[in-house]
């Protein structure tokens, strides 16, 4: 069973429905007992940084999460959620992440030249950087659909795929049994569903 965390913040029920159209058993629950005990986890995200950092504090929900990381339980953060993975985010003010993946969240201004739209809102084609499970039924060209403002920086080493927007920005990361999307696979069409079949059979092993 995969246990998608619910914090009062993403997107819920359109990842549970893409979910079981690849044949997965998922359950939206805020219950710890329910989440420590699934075969995956999920934690999904959209809106600023700070406020759903302090839900999953008040909730006690980051503790489970870390918990959850360190029994070797695979873990998925989407959006939002893959920028609580990790170690601090400087939106609207500096809030401490989960640090379950080295790195920071900063704005994507400055960094994509000026002119481009911000947020990031698309289709854009993943480049991977690293070979890794949740990929394999990716092609190269694929596109997969994007919506922030932040992206994850300073995160070099656990960077496995990136999308050109001007600039390459982060769009995917990986430590151990641990990985992030910054685009949203529900709404990636056969890619992302394809991303997601691929997170459900994973063991947790970041080798192919």
């Amino acid at each position: 069973m995969i246990a998608i965390i619910d914090y009062g913040v993403g997107n819920l029920f359109s990842l549970a429905h893409s979910l079981k159209a690849v044949g997965a058993e998922a359950l939206v629950t805020g219950d710890a007992a329910a989440i420590l005990r699934a075969d995956r986890v999920i934690l999904p995200g959209v809106g600023a940084f700070g406020d759903a950092a302090k839900k999953l504090r008040d909730t006690g929900l980051d503790a489970v999460v870390r918990d959850i990381a360190a029994r070797g339980t695979p873990v998925m953060g989407i959006c939002l959620g893959m920028q609580l993975l990790l170690e601090k985010s400087f939106e609207f003010g500096e809030h401490a992440g989960l640090g379950l993946i080295p790195g920071e969240v900063r704005p994507i201004a400055g960094v994509i030249p000026a002119g481009l739209k911000i947020p990031h809102i698309g289709w854009n084609a993943l480049e991977t950087r690293k070979p890794h499970p949740i990929f394999r039924n990716v092609r190269p060209g694929n596109c997969v659909y994007f919506v922030h403002s932040y992206y994850g920086a300073n995160c070099d080493d656990s960077v496995i795929a990136t999308a050109e927007y001007g600039a390459p920005l982060t769009a995917a990361v990986a430590k151990g049994n641990v990985c992030g999307c910054q685009f949203h696979p529900e709404k990636s069409g056969d890619v992302g569903l394809g991303i997601l079949k691929a997170f459900c059979e994973w063991d947790g092993v970041a080798s192919c």
